[in-house]
């Protein structure tokens, strides 16, 4: 439904969209996911027409949007700061694309009436904006924004303002409403947990470019590169030169999985495959520090001369600060990374 065929925006400091290709289909939900800097926002404001392109294109059913302007192009769009008029009641911030439609007053009520319905809350029309908190406040934002029935949903940040408890209780509602709505969904985040919770497809952005795409579960599994490795928390990323089914590296031999690319790459070990063992069978290691994660336990490991190390450890067996272990690798939580470095 969506397209952007090398999409390209440069401002005076640089390149904030480097040729980007982009295909969204209809009813997907697709979240752009990288660090400040990245190039998300912009591409965001590319597709809404708030921020021209220098060269490429986008595409919106079949139509290039080329000088089409954002209120014109069918497509609604919420900031991370909700944005609404405060001197609007609840009922008259959703009822604003409404009206500018020019939508009758009866049928303006019903589908205010409707939408606060959906998004968890019934007979608030007449609230003062000032009155509600901010999870209330992101509720109205997408009423508002789901109102004119938008052939695309964009969303910035959408939760980035929220705490955390409130803001995982949200994404999942969110994941319901679109999935029921079959709302098309492009949004932009930070925030790897949001964008893997709340996306049919995830986009890994860097430098303006698209780092790699592909379902939550395949990005999670098989980053394609150090940089998405390690943009989705992992630090057991190092330089290898994998041969056969085993892969030399500062840590020594490590197992690789049958059928891995061959020759100098990046490899990832994720925690899971840090296995803690007597001194005497495996990578002499010292404890260094442990952090609690809920589930597990993090222990930090460091090598005689070689890059740190952690492992996950069950709650109950995890080793404390200073204590000597040795260390040995499942293969089944090792990936090679597509490309040759681990820098």
């Amino acid at each position: 439904m969506l397209t952007l065929e090398r999409a390209t925006v440069r401002f005076r400091g640089g390149t904030a969209l480097d040729g980007v290709d982009l295909a969204v289909a209809e009813h997907e939900v697709v979240c752009v996911l990288g660090p400040s800097g990245g190039g998300k926002s912009t591409l965001l404001r590319t597709v809404a027409g708030l921020q021209p392109l220098d060269s490429g294109r986008v595409v919106l059913d079949g139509r290039d949007l080329a000088g089409v302007p954002a209120h014109r192009r069918g497509v609604g769009l919420m900031f991370q700061d909700h944005q609404l008029f405060p001197q609007r009641d609840v009922g008259g911030n959703v009822a604003f694309g409404l009206r500018m439609q020019g939508v009758s007053r009866g049928e303006r009520d019903g589908r205010v009436g409707e939408l606060l319905d959906l998004v968890g809350l019934p007979g608030a029309a007449g609230r003062a904006v000032a009155t509600l908190s901010g999870g209330e406040q992101q509720r109205v934002a997408l009423a508002r924004a789901l109102a004119p029935r938008p052939r695309l949903l964009m969303l910035d940040e959408p939760l980035g303002q929220l705490d955390r408890s409130l803001r995982e209780r949200l994404v999942v509602e969110l994941r319901e409403l679109f999935g029921r709505l079959g709302t098309t969904v492009l949004a932009v985040t930070h925030d790897q947990g949001e964008a893997f919770a709340l996306a049919d497809r995830v986009v890994v952005m860097r430098e303006g470019r698209i780092a790699q795409s592909g379902t939550p579960l395949e990005v999670w599994q098989r980053p394609a590169d150090a940089f998405v490795a390690r943009f989705l928390g992992f630090d057991n990323v190092v330089d290898a030169t994998v041969s056969g089914e085993a892969a030399d590296t500062p840590w020594g031999k490590v197992p690789v999985p049958e059928g891995s690319p061959q020759g100098p790459r990046g490899l990832l070990v994720r925690p899971a495959g840090v296995r803690l063992v007597p001194v005497s069978e495996g990578l002499r290691c010292t404890v260094t520090a442990r952090t609690f994660r809920g589930t597990h336990v993090a222990v930090r490991l460091q090598p005689e001369q070689a890059p740190a190390l952690e492992a996950a450890c069950p709650l109950r067996s995890a080793p404390e600060p200073g204590d000597k272990t040795g260390v040995v690798f499942d293969a089944a939580e090792v990936v090679v990374l597509g490309d040759g470095s681990a820098a």
